[in-house]
């Protein structure tokens, strides 16, 4: 038995932020000046960006007096703690979450009142009861739903959530799962200058994904994307380089400049694995997270592709940056919705703390 990705709805918040006006909001807090303006303008300029999302209005203006979270100070103080910023995770992560899903059905026949399982996919916020429970309150889900919540996994756990789902599907031909991942990066701001975090203000935004799997009928009319395998490996000597961390003032990353390449010392080996695991890979689309353009080209390199195979990755890249995990939903929504031949085999791979390599053959139905 296998199992298919019928629809993916996708939502960002209603503040869409050109990257100069964030790069300019973030200069100014980290009182930068001179040549460290310049530098700082010269990684945002590389990233790749053209605008990104965030429930936090602030960033698109520099006039502090219409700050509506960060204190209208010179030195940002006292910084939003990590309570206040949780506090704004609660209320607004499941309203996109709602809207995610509302154009996920909108794409497919089945009602929500058929939904026999919930998976939430979230490393940007938590709380009890949590994301799950309030969707099932405001889409007026079955109560009786069957729940999982991933968290704290970062970018790669949307492959989770598909490998979860398909095993949901392949145990319950009847299983109708609905998979949502909801992220709100930008609530974490950290004002430290270090290269980590200067790096991850320059790329994370706010967005979410809501996709659903069904049990797959060989002698229906159902469309869309069917895993064929996946495979998992973890780079020990990475886990310093990509990490998540709860500090007082926000969840902290640490995202090194060496990611890539650590990437690029694994990836190779990672899909060599996975297309053994199939009988025949005939592989003509490429869905990889775009954690970052440098990534996205190291990938390019590894895996001999060109930057035409890689177009739905830069595409969501430049209009909405890295979103974590829903951030490789978007792409998979692009490359549906550009029309697929039967058959036609997609190669997706994502990365996170750890460092962890995942990866995955969908194939067209």
């Amino acid at each position: 038995m296998r199992s298919i990705i019928t629809a993916i709805g996708t939502a960002v918040p209603e503040n869409k932020i050109p990257q100069s006006q964030i790069f300019e909001f973030m200069a100014r807090a980290h009182d930068f000046e001179g040549k460290d303006k310049i530098r700082l303008q010269a990684l945002y300029r590389a990233t790749g960006i053209k605008t990104r999302h965030s429930v936090i209005s602030d960033y698109g203006q520099l006039d502090k007096t219409k700050w509506s979270f960060y204190p209208q100070t010179a030195d940002l103080r006292p910084f939003p703690s990590t309570q206040t910023r949780s506090e704004i995770y609660k209320a607004n992560a499941a309203k996109l979450s709602a809207q995610a899903v509302a154009n996920c059905f909108a794409k497919t026949e089945i009602g929500l009142s058929e939904i026999t399982h919930l998976i939430t996919i979230s490393c940007t916020g938590m709380y009890a009861p949590g994301l799950d429970i309030d969707l099932i309150n405001m889409l007026d889900l079955n109560p009786q739903i069957q729940r999982t919540c991933i968290n704290f996994m970062g970018c790669y756990a949307a492959i989770t959530g598909i490998r979860t789902a398909d095993a949901f599907c392949k145990a319950d031909p009847n299983a109708k799962v609905l998979i949502v991942a909801t992220e709100l990066c930008t609530i974490h701001f950290q004002n430290k200058p270090d290269e980590d975090n200067l790096l991850a203000n320059a790329i994370f935004s706010d967005g979410s994904a809501a996709f659903l799997m069904t049990a797959f009928n060989e002698n229906s009319s159902q469309k869309g994307l069917s895993p064929l395998a996946f495979h998992t490996e973890i780079l020990n000597d990475g886990g310093e380089n990509m990490a998540w961390n709860i500090g007082d003032f926000g969840f902290e990353m640490k995202l090194s400049s060496y990611v890539p390449s650590l990437v690029e010392s694994g990836i190779k080996s990672l899909t060599d694995t996975l297309k053994n695991k199939l009988r025949e890979a005939s592989i003509t689309q490429y869905a990889i997270h775009p954690g970052g353009k440098r990534i996205l080209e190291v990938i390019e390199s590894e895996l001999k592709l060109s930057k035409e195979d890689n177009r739905f990755a830069y595409e969501v890249l430049k209009e909405y940056g890295n979103m974590s995990s829903a951030t490789l939903l978007f792409v998979l929504e692009k490359i549906m919705a550009s029309g697929q031949s039967k058959n036609e085999q997609c190669l997706s791979v994502a990365f996170g703390p750890g460092l962890t390599l995942e990866s995955m053959v969908l194939e067209s139905v």
